[in-house]
This record gives structure tokens, C-alpha cells and sequence, in this order.
């Protein structure tokens, strides 16, 4: 059937591929480096203790068979070596259904991961990593031209991440209608990135251009994506420079780099193969079944893109096939920080001796300018932002983390920019404090080098202390 291919997007499924495979590589690591501390077997939310809770058909994992730290490490692991290997075009060398199945692969794989993350992996990005990862697996390799149902369903995932974005802004914050939010934004986001002082002192008038444009490419240029060429190729490239643009303002894991990844699919570059063998008739049933399949499963997501009562980031199904998507329907005024800090005095005066952590991304010191870490995850730090949001956020994990902090818990202490004690030498007591952060101005930032001014608001969590280091039971 030729009408099952297109030709000339060879250079676009390459390009998308490699940039896919980059992007399992970063979460594989991510979940390697970071899990013992937050979801192992001595973790914050432990994941034995998860799957005793939640069964297999809710929730598909490898590890309601088995759990073990080591064992998690070396899938983790494992996934990066696939990652690898797939950048690297190892799929190119396999036959059609060879390299179907080692795309098959990273995406069981972390699928496993996510579906045992409990809050820690809670975001939009992990089901948009995961649904485009599978939608890879139908792309082919150099054998056959991309088939036209892959290609199409891979511009309907863009649709709905831009569109569903963009309803859930007018439908949410009025600071979105009257293109006021990034008067805040670059402010309050969760982590700012090295360049977010910069573009929150930009002009209002270009921030009010920047909301207008950001709703013309959300909510006008989606419904371009299936128009013929060229106009498809410029709604994707528009998309792109968005997207730039965000990862250029702020630390949003591999959300802005996942979108660019997908909206590459539907450029048509110079470079393809037109003459590529004709697919086989086996291929053709697989994809066709399987994009009728998604086509059904994608009622729920849209339903919920058109309810009034929209939600966010929201997976309609245990294998996160298809998925809804959307973020910042409001957006705060104030940005507020948790700051823990410990102390070895043997009784916790109010101006005893403190001694802050340091957190790799979150703001912290003053002083310290952000960073820019993504797409690279720090789940901590993401979660941090949430619990300053509010203590609600926080209430399954914080106590576990101040608990680690009071005896120099080593994988914990590994998530975090700077330790104020010894290693041999853990505080005796540690507490929390919410403070207001603000940007300061640019006279500001020259008398005193700093980029943040903070104030103190309120007491997040009194001086706390072990009753038992062994036992981890906590006095106040």
C-alpha cells in the first residue's frame, strides 16, 4: 500500500530517534543515581512497601516480581546501556522486527520505573517520555520509510500536549486572559535557570508579547500540524523555537526537550530515501491494529482537553499509552522556600548554631545563582518547591527526609549541593523554616552580588531530634 509510508521523513525519524533515545539515557540516569534515597529499600517511599499496596494490573512493573536495591540499580543501568546503544543506531543494524523490539525494550523498562515512583515521578513529563517511547516503536528503521499512521499519531501527542496546555492557561489563571502571569512567572517557577533573573527584569510590555505568543502557538498553530506541507513543517518549527525559548528561561526536566523531540517528526527535511523497500504485509497489520487501538484509547484525553473541568498530566491507562497533558494553569504571586538547617548544639536555640543545606537546583543561599541542570531531573528539588506550596505535598515523605538528614543518611546527602556537617558528625537536631524569595533588582544585585533577597515568613517544621537513631523514631 503506498499510501502506508512517507517518504522524505527519514531525516525527521532519524533526527527524532536519536533525540528520543538521548532523553531515556538522561532518565535512566536519573533513576540510577537518585533512587536509593527516595524510593529504595531504605528510601523516603519505599517501593516494596508501594507493591504491597498497589497491584500489578494497576500499576506494571517488573518489580512486583521481585525488588531489591541491587536489582534496581542494574535495570536503571541496564536502561542506560540500551539508551546508549540506541544512540548510537544500534537499531539500525537489526532487522524491521529487531529493531522494533529493542525499542520495545527502554520502554517496558521504564515503564516499570515510573509505575513504582509514586510521587517522586508524578509528572507530565514521564507519561510524554513514555507514550512518544512507544510510538518510536512503530517508526521502523532504515528498511522502510515512515509509515503515515506513526507520523500522525505522533502529531496528534504534539496537539495535545500544545492545545491541552493552552486550555488549561485560559481556563485557569485570569492572569493568563489578561497576559499578566510571566509579570510572575520566571520569578515562582519551580527552578529557575541561569538566564530567569534576565528574563523576569525584561520589559512588561514584552512579557504581555511573550503570553500572546505563547497562546497563538498553544491554542492557533496545533491545528496546522495536519495541514499539507510546508505549512505542517512551520507549525512544528514554530512550536520548536517555543520550546527553545522555555528551556532558554528555565529548568523544566525534559519536558520543553521531549516536545522539541516530538515536534521534529513532522518537519519533512532534505536528505530522505524514497526508494526504500516496500513494508511488509505483517509490519502493516501491527501498525495499523496498534493506531486504531491508541485512536480508541485517546477518547478519555480528549474529553477530558474539552471538560471545563480539565485536569493536568493525568494517564487514562496503566501502560500510559495516551495521556493528557498541561501545566502552570495558575501560577503563584510569591514565591516561598523551604530552608532546612541543622544544628550539633546539644539544646536548639532560636540563635544557636544553624547550619543550612544546600540544595543542587532549589533556591537556597542568596548568593548562589541557579543553575541549569535540565533535562536532567532533581526529583528532591522539584519536590521541595511543591511542599512550599504547600505542607500537604510534603506529608509523605518530608518527615523520612529530615530523618535521613539527623544521622548523615549518605544516599540522601548525595541528592544535595553541600552538607553543613561531617560525615562522622551528623546534626543533633534539624529544622525547617519557610522563607519569601524575591528577585532582587539590578541596583540590588550590583551592592550585593546576590540574586535572590529572602525574608523569613514562618516556622515549616520545629527543631527535631532521633529518640532512637536506630529505629529512626523522631521527638520534638
Amino acid at each position: 500500500m503506498e499510501w502506508f509510508v512517507a517518504p522524505g521523513y527519514e531525516v525527521a525519524r532519524l533526527v527524532f530517534q536519536r533525540g528520543l533515545a538521548v532523553l531515556y539515557l538522561v532518565a535512566f540516569l536519573g533513576a540510577a543515581v537518585q533512587f536509593r534515597a527516595l524510593i529504595g529499600e531504605r528510601g523516603m517511599l519505599p517501593v516494596p512497601r508501594f507493591v504491597r499496596r498497589v497491584g500489578f494490573r494497576d500499576a506494571p512493573s517488573v518489580f512486583h516480581l521481585r525488588y531489591s536495591d541491587r536489582f534496581f540499580a542494574a535495570w536503571s543501568w541496564t536502561g542506560c546501556a540500551v539508551s546508549v546503544a540506541l544512540i548510537a543506531g544500534a537499531d539500525g543494524f537489526l532487522p524491521l522486527w529487531g529493531a522494533m523490539l529493542l525499542w520495545l525494550v527502554p520502554w517496558a523498562m521504564y515503564l516499570s520505573i515510573v509505575n513504582v515512583g509514586q510521587t517522586w515521578y508524578a509528572f507530565g513529563w514521564e507519561s510524554l517520555l513514555l507514550e512518544a517511547g512507544f510510538l518510536a516503536v512503530f517508526l521502523g528503521n532504515d528498511e522502510v520509510a515512515p509509515p503515515v499512521v506513526v507520523l500522525f499519531l505522533l502529531r496528534w501527542l504534539l496537539f495535545r500536549v500544545e492545545f491541552g496546555a493552552g486550555l488549561i492557561k485560559m481556563r485557569g489563571d485570569p492572569c493568563w486572559r489578561d497576559l499578566t502571569c510571566l509579570d510572575h512567572h520566571h520569578e515562582t517557577q519551580p527552578m529557575p535557570g541561569p538566564l530567569s533573573w534576565f528574563f523576569h527584569h525584561l520589559p512588561k510590555p514584552l512579557h504581555r508579547v511573550e503570553v500572546a505568543a505563547n497562546h497563538v502557538t498553544q491554542l492557533v498553530v496545533p491545528f496546522l500540524l495536519f495541514t499539507p506541507q510546508p505549512v505542517a513543517s512551520g507549525a512544528a518549527c514554530l512550536m520548536i523555537l517555543t520550546q527553545l525559548w522555555l528551556v532558554l528561561s528555565g529548568n523544566f526536566s525534559w519536558l520543553n526537550w521531549a516536545t522539541i523531540v516530538v515536534a521534529v517528526s513532522a518537519v519533512r527535511l532534505p536528505g530522505g530515501t524514497p526508494d526504500a523497500a516496500a513494508p511488509p504485509l505483517w509490519y502493516e497489520v501491527v501498525v495499523l491494529a496498534v493506531g486504531a487501538g491508541l485512536l480508541a484509547l485517546g477518547v478519555r484525553p480528549v474529553r477530558n482537553m474539552l471538560s471545563r473541568r480539565q485536569v493536568m498530566n493525568r494517564s487514562f491507562d496503566p501502560l500510559r499509552l495516551v495521556n493528557t497533558y498541561g501545566a502552570f494553569g495558575s501560577v503563584s504571586r510569591v514565591r516561598h522556600e523551604v530552608v532546612i538547617e541543622g544544628t550539633a548544639d546539644e539544646v536548639p536555640r532560636e540563635d544557636g548554631g544553624w547550619r543550612e543545606y544546600e540544595f543542587r537546583g532549589k533556591p537556597g543561599d542568596p548568593r548562589h545563582w541557579p543553575r541549569q541542570f535540565a533535562p536532567y531531573h532533581l526529583r528532591l528539588d522539584w519536590l521541595m518547591w511543591f511542599a512550599a506550596l504547600s505542607p500537604g505535598y510534603a506529608d509523605a515523605w518530608f518527615a523520612g527526609l529530615v530523618e535521613r538528614l539527623l544521622v548523615n543518611d549518605r544516599d540522601t546527602l548525595r541528592l544535595l549541593r553541600r552538607s553543613p556537617f561531617p560525615a562522622d558528625a551528623p546534626p543533633r537536631f534539624v529544622r525547617a523554616r519557610l522563607f519569601r524569595y524575591r528577585y532582587t533588582t539590578r541596583q540590588e544585585l550590583r551592592a550585593t552580588g546576590a540574586c535572590w533577597h529572602r525574608t523569613y515568613v514562618r516556622d515549616f517544621l520545629p527543631p527535631t531530634r532521633l529518640e532512637d537513631g536506630a529505629t529512626g523514631r523522631r521527638v520534638r
